[in-house]
């Protein structure tokens, strides 16, 4: 839980020697580190990869393509040197057609088990008849007269579509081999093509970054016109809707030459594309190589849009420098995305978040296949190689940390961290250095101690140290860490937040604030000190917080993609209920405080409930909903054990021992006769634990002395005892 009990210590001055924490829990911080085996949600989740392996290695630079027949055999092409091989179960494939052209962009296997070749450029499609054997003997089967052919796929009826460009034509060929222009879309390239449920034809186009519907008949209507220019891959999800991804950013659209008056002409109907054979309207100057044989890295990333089966589009995933290149979904429905230049996979959880699976040692992911058994096979380039993907999930997996620098000279206190073991386990370790890359010169992996939530580390003081996590059997899941340690006078650090710092409350709407009262003002959220991203779109000002004892409060980022305003529901329930209690209910601002003291100390989660409401009809009203990271309420002091005071020749010995419930006790003071209070440290040094041992040695003289302690622990409640000695 990433309590943030720090951005109030860091709203005052922090004295020299204050325990600080290095706190990890957000994706960009785990990003940072080397991970083995393991997924990274977007929200910072670390879980087990699924299992992976390399299936089979032609030997060739880049596999474009991949299909899969009925009886489990897998066909890939790809370039340089338009070869074409089959691979069975066993992964031992062959070459089973070396095709006359430079590359293979698209395969496809017909109900009878045959296969199915585009070659590239100057393209034909070649009929491969391959024997028990495994042998092939390719022949012509279409010459559509296009320089490229990127994408074929069969309908119901057995007929073959061909995705082609430079021309943006579709072909149809039946099954004796005899094809036509079936549509023509007045772009460069058809560039990817996919059949739905009900038949209609699926395109993507460049350089207009048309999504386009065809239906049985010919009829074009464009679902979505994309912000990039290239729609490298398009498919049907289980639901019904389209995943299209998109690459590139367009160029804009030069300005017509000015003409000579015209007597006006009556208002053409409104048309997106050309039905049918007809002819094609004016095109670009020049094409467009895709990036799939352009240089590595397109300018503007990719972006990937969910269109609903009722027509309505929205972006569910976007990134500034990875490419899309295939589209498929696991057994769950959830699209699934292969990606360059760091190999990756992606699966899309939900429109707001993602996890990246896992980085398959190869540049791009450039074709998917699904198997039996919830597998699926991908297709590589730079090299390129066959991988089976699933169903399981590999067995241990591990993250080495960024390497954090304290400043200077630290010592290391405890290691906490929060994680689902779900069956698995999580075991870690530190290594610490005063170099800022470890070497054979840093000290060894120590491990940390079997515990729930962790231990002390075991690594000696330095200026530098790294923590590691291993993650084994079941499906473990890991959210953040936190590091504790003794720096000299380092500065605080300030991480982002989502509940609010307790003691403090947000000012009502309608009152001014009190100019003597304490104030604590935070940063945006989504936001870390001294910049950093946000929650695009998000309204995420909030006002400064007024002290109050007992009171403690929650903010959320919200938006809406019609401008809508919106209406908020809070809710609370502690750990173990089982029932949301209402906090309050049409809340127009975008946070809320309450008094904590009526509710009893324990760990709590707060539910946010969005509604356009305000902006639509009752009956087309939408909500959006959730839950945010555990945290405590505590509004009991620790208890502390009556000091005992002994003379020493003409000192006073004092020792007390503190314990707190539920938080860790986060500052000590003694006042000796009624004097000014001073700090007092555990024997540990560090105030990392809840309950905590104390020593002092004062220099008193003879006579009666009276000794108060007074204690403190991270919510700010005190408890006071005292000792006289005579």
């Amino acid at each position: 839980m990433k309590t943030l009990i720090l951005l109030l210590a860091a709203s005052s001055a922090l004295s020299a020697g204050q325990t600080r924490t290095w706190t990890q829990g957000e994706a960009a911080d785990f990003e940072k580190g080397i991970l083995k085996n393991l997924s990274l949600r977007s929200d910072g989740r670390l879980s087990l990869a699924p299992l992976s392996r390399e299936l089979f290695d032609p030997a060739s630079s880049y596999l474009w393509a991949l299909a899969r027949d009925s009886k489990g055999n897998l066909y890939a092409g790809g370039g340089t040197g338009a070869k074409l091989y089959r691979i069975p179960p066993d992964g031992k494939g062959k070459l089973v057609a070396d095709l006359d052209a430079l590359e293979i962009h698209a395969i496809a296997v017909d109900s009878r088990d045959r296969v199915y070749a585009a070659t590239s450029p100057d393209g034909k499609i070649y009929r491969i008849s391959v024997n028990s054997s495994g042998n092939g003997k390719p022949e012509v089967f279409y010459d559509p007269k296009a320089k490229y052919i990127w994408a074929l796929a069969f309908d119901a009826a057995g007929n073959l579509f061909a995705a082609t460009g430079d021309q943006g034509e579709l072909h149809r060929v039946t099954p004796d081999g005899k094809g036509t222009v079936f549509f023509k879309t007045e772009e460069t390239h058809v560039r990817s093509l996919a059949i739905d449920a009900k038949g209609n034809l699926i395109l993507g186009t460049e350089p207009g970054g048309l999504v386009l519907r065809v239906s049985p008949a010919g009829e074009g209507f464009v679902l979505y016109q994309m912000p990039k220019r290239e729609v490298t891959a398009v498919a049907q999800a289980p639901d019904g809707a389209i995943y299209a991804a998109a690459v590139g950013n367009r160029q804009p659209t030069p300005a017509p030459a000015p003409q000579s008056p015209a007597p006006p002409a009556p208002a053409p109907a409104q048309v997106t594309v050309t039905v049918g054979a007809g002819a094609a309207g004016a095109r670009p100057p020049a094409p467009v190589l895709p990036p799939s044989i352009a240089p590595a890295g397109v300018a503007g990333g990719s972006e990937v849009y969910r269109i609903d089966p009722d027509g309505t589009p929205r972006r569910v995933w976007m990134h500034a420098q990875d490419v899309v290149y295939a589209i498929a979904f696991d057994a769950a429905g959830r699209a699934l995305l292969g990606a360059g230049n760091k190999g990756s996979v992606y699966r899309i959880e939900s429109p707001a978040m993602y996890t990246t699976l896992m980085a398959l040692p190869a540049t791009q992911v450039t074709a998917f296949q699904t198997g039996g058994d919830g597998r699926l096979y991908a297709a590589t380039g730079n090299t390129g190689k066959v991988y089976e993907i699933g169903p399981g999930l590999e067995r241990e997996g591990s993250i080495e940390s960024d390497i954090f620098d304290s400043g200077m000279y630290s010592l290391w206190g405890r290691l906490t961290f929060e994680v689902n073991l779900n069956g698995g386990q999580v075991a870690m370790a530190t290594r610490s250095g005063n170099l800022d890359r470890p070497q054979k010169n840093w000290s060894p992996w120590a491990a940390v101690p079997a515990g729930d939530k962790g231990g002390r580390a075991a690594s000696p003081a330095a200026r530098f140290v790294q923590w590691k996590a291993t993650l084994t059997g079941g499906s473990p899941e890991l959210d953040s860490v936190d590091v504790a340690y003794l720096p000299k006078n380092l500065e605080p650090r300030i991480d982002e937040i989502e509940t609010t710092p307790p003691n403090y409350r947000f000012p009502p709407s309608s009152t001014p604030m009190i100019a003597f009262q304490p104030t604590l003002s935070l940063p945006p959220i989504g936001k870390r000190a001294g910049g950093g991203g946000g929650f695009p779109g998000s309204m995420d000002s909030t006002p400064a917080m007024q002290f109050a004892k007992g009171f403690i409060g929650t903010r959320w980022a919200a938006s809406d993609p019609n401008g809508d305003p919106l209406v908020f529901t809070v809710e609370i329930r502690g750990s173990g209920e089982t029932e949301w209690k209402l906090l309050k209910d049409k809340v127009t601002e975008r946070y809320l405080s309450w008094d904590s003291t009526a509710w009893p100390d324990g760990e709590y989660r707060v539910r946010v409930t969005a509604s356009d409401a305000p902006g639509n009809p009752p009956a087309e009203a939408l909500t959006a909903r959730m839950e945010g990271s555990p945290f405590w309420i505590d509004n009991t002091p620790p208890k502390v054990t009556a000091p005992v005071a002994a003379r020493t020749g003409g000192k006073l010995q004092v020792k007390w021992h503190a314990a707190d419930a539920l938080n860790n006790i986060a500052k000590a003071e003694y006042s000796l006769d009624g004097g000014e209070w001073k700090v007092a440290a555990p024997v540990t040094r560090l105030s990392d634990a809840q309950e905590l041992d104390y020593e002092l040695t004062l220099d008193a003289g003879a006579g009666e002395h009276t000794i108060a302690v007074r204690v403190e622990d991270e919510y700010g409640n005190q408890a006071v005892e005292k000792t006289v000695v005579r």
